[in-house]
């Protein structure tokens, strides 16, 4: 059965959940807002990431577990040259071992001004 994490963030006005979890794994989708307004964090790569991965923080500690949980995590990106600075700022948060990692560059993301968006899949301790 499928339960929705009130992860404290701004829910998102288009039918879709931040946080859900089933058993012992969560599924996760983070974006650099603001989580008490929604409003997207208007700043450079590393300001959005820094947003968006205290945002996971907060998501995955909502469900019950901590950043160590997550397994997999995706990053998209509207432009290749963001990967050097999302890196830096992820190195400080995620420790070894890493989860396993996709880093894909899109065309654009939904929000005006986004420039990353972060799904990540957890298994927390039984």
């Amino acid at each position: 059965m499928i339960e929705v994490i009130d992860t404290g963030i701004a829910p998102s006005s288009s039918p879709v959940n931040d946080c859900i979890r089933v058993g012992r794994q969560v599924w996760l989708v983070v974006i650099a807002e603001d989580p008490a307004t929604g409003e997207i964090v208007d700043g450079d790569i590393e300001k959005q990431t820094r947003q968006t991965l205290a945002n996971l923080d907060q998501a995955i500690r909502a469900a019950g577990g901590t950043l160590a949980d997550i397994v997999q995590v995706q990053v998209f990106l509207i432009d290749k040259a963001d990967a050097a600075g999302m890196n830096r700022v992820y190195a400080e948060l995620f420790k070894k071992p890493y989860p396993v990692r996709a880093t894909v560059v899109v065309k654009e993301l939904l929000a005006a001004g986004l420039r990353i968006e972060i799904t990540a899949t957890a298994m927390l301790a039984g």
